[in-house]
């Protein structure tokens, strides 16, 4: 979602995985981007991490069917988002957010949990870096995603200001193309061989307003096939919120195709291991109720065409609403459908010694909100019995 709930997804999970905060890095390409002296500069690529990656000896996380493999075992899972994990400065505070995610999110006998976040290199290579490297010596998983769709914390509008065009041309701009892909050359290869990588996400929340859905599918097909022939051993996921085109649905807002995206056929695309949307009725002009068959619309996609549906992001305003809008959706997810996992926002952590910035959206972890819909339904989740494709 824009600004703070753009980010991260932790997947909780009890013998095999949980999601608790996923690493989004989204800066310019082999580039970052000085927002002061707006100049772009070539990162260093030669240097290698002064931390240790690649160590570990955990297989990669697969697709199973219409589920994951993590560790070797396949089931479902439950989690949530923490967007400020890339952006802590200091190790110690990296190590204690995992410390709190761990103690709060994942039971005794999890194996390994996923985390998704942002991280921009403005901040440095080093801080992508120790997350990564943190994440693979206490069992994470990474979802990192290679590009942000909104202005905020980074993003398209740091390829238009470097190379002209908009937040539409930029798709099919070559200057921009050509960085954006030497950015994502540059984080799979040097990440490529840590089994901590959960996938690589090309884009949170691509839009193309007003734009032909090719646009969008064509750049999907491009870019996922380049990062599979840098990395064939990684799932790569498209980040989108799970738009439909004319043609499915009732032609409101969200299946008009205005955003350039066609869930339908992005989905298909054959380097693209699984698909992801949000929900934010809230913020699109729809009745909370209205979650229930966006989910389930997802979910017979993603049973028509084989592959893992991910309820990425979702969330509603706070005070005093989360169980009763968050909670139907949960059980909607747990009773009516094959969705993988889903992941809310976000994780508030229990203690407030972070640099961090949480939002209405957030759910504490020392509140009976988290205990009901995060712990309660994590556990419902990986009880859940696999259901026939």
């Amino acid at each position: 979602m824009k600004v703070l709930r753009q980010i991260t997804s932790c997947i909780l999970h009890a013998s095999v995985l949980i999601v608790a905060a996923v690493v989004k890095a989204a800066p310019t390409s082999a580039y970052t981007y000085d927002n002061v002296t707006t100049i772009i500069r070539p990162i260093a690529a030669s240097v290698s991490p002064v931390v240790r990656i690649g160590f570990s000896d955990e297989p990669n996380a697969r697709v199973d069917g219409r589920l994951f493999n993590i560790d070797g075992k396949t089931q479902y899972f439950a989690g949530t988002n923490t967007y400020w994990l890339g952006y802590v400065k200091k190790n110690t505070d990296v190590d204690l957010a995992l410390q709190q995610l761990q103690s709060t999110l994942v039971p005794e006998e999890t194996l390994s949990c996923i985390i998704k976040t942002y991280l921009f290199l403005r901040l440095g290579i080093a801080r992508l870096d120790y997350v990564v490297s943190a994440a693979e010596k206490q069992g994470f998983k990474l979802v990192v995603a290679m590009l942000n769709n909104w202005d905020d914390l980074g993003g398209i509008n740091s390829y238009t200001n470097a190379f002209g065009g908009n937040a539409t041309t930029f798709f099919t701009d070559a200057p921009s193309q050509a960085a954006y892909k030497n950015y994502v050359s540059f984080i799979v290869n040097r990440y490529k061989n840590s089994p901590a990588i959960f996938a690589w996400e090309l884009c949170n929340e691509p839009r193309c307003h007003g734009c032909p859905t090719s646009v969008i599918t064509n750049w999907a097909s491009d870019v996922s096939a380049h990062i599979k022939s840098l990395d064939p051993t990684h799932m790569v996921a498209l980040g989108d919120e799970g738009w439909f085109a004319p043609g499915y649905g009732d032609g409101s807002y969200a299946y008009s195709g205005l955003e350039g995206i066609d869930f339908i056929k992005n989905l298909a695309i054959p380097t693209l291991d699984y698909g992801t949307f949000h929900l934010y009725p809230d913020h699109w002009n729809y009745a909370y109720s209205w979650g229930d068959q966006w989910i389930q619309q997802h979910d017979a996609v993603g049973k028509a065409l084989g592959k893992p549906i991910v309820l990425e992001e979702y969330g509603s305003v706070s005070p005093g609403n989360h169980i009763e809008t968050e909670g139907p959706w949960q059980q909607i997810v747990l009773q009516n459908s094959s969705i993988a996992s889903d992941s809310f926002w976000q994780f508030g952590p229990p203690h407030r010694d972070l640099t961090i910035a949480v939002d209405d959206y957030s759910i504490d972890a020392d509140t009976a909100d988290y205990d009901i819909l995060v712990k309660k339904h994590a556990a419902a989740m990986l009880e859940k019995t696999p259901m026939p494709c």
